[in-house]
């Protein structure tokens, strides 16, 4: 089925959403990679303040290319979510209510999308540069000094993504797994 959602994303969109619902993203939505992740652990672990709100925001797993004259960004294609897998529970348990990268996750982030009615998003990995056509601005939030690794403020319009878990915790890899093994 295809949506449409607004970011940031309500607990009634995210609890709507699917496992293999084509889902275009309009509004706001961060970026961060492994050494954000870490950062913001670190922070987190000394009492600090993160540098966005968690709460109903969305992560994009995304370290983008130079950004060509007159685009506000260059190829912004997914990284592999499981790196972020040990720092996503805490992150969700905040009120991240969504993840975008490609791969699979660990059991324990599956748990805390179920326990936070949240959701994982696939991006198309290779598609880079046609996903950076779905990005209208991007601005660097903290930690300037990562940089493609800086966090993001990304505006988008009908960014597509497809639910691989949903707040129930359906698989859509693991529905595809099974689904072909039965064949």
């Amino acid at each position: 089925m295809d949506r449409h959602i607004k970011a940031p994303l309500t607990d009634e969109d995210a609890k709507s959403l699917k496992a293999g619902d084509y889902v275009y993203i309009t509004g706001t939505i961060y970026t961060a990679r492994d050494a954000a992740h870490l950062r913001m652990h670190e922070a987190l672990g000394r009492n600090e303040p993160l540098p966005f709100e968690m709460a109903h925001n969305i992560i994009y797993y995304m370290g983008p290319s130079p950004a060509r004259e007159g685009r506000p960004i260059g190829s912004a294609g997914p990284t592999t979510a499981s790196r972020m897998d040990k720092y996503a529970p805490g992150l969700l348990d905040l009120g991240l209510k969504g993840m975008i990268g490609k791969g699979k996750r660990s059991d324990a982030v599956k748990e805390a999308i179920v326990r936070n009615n949240a959701v994982y998003f696939a991006a198309v990995g290779g598609a880079g540069a046609l996903l950076s056509k779905s990005i209208t601005a991007s601005e660097i939030v903290a930690y300037d000094d990562l940089g493609t690794e800086a966090i993001r403020r990304l505006e988008v319009e009908n960014f597509p993504v497809i639910v691989v878990i949903d707040a129930e915790g359906r698989d859509l890899y693991e529905k595809a797994i099974e689904e072909y093994c039965e064949r």
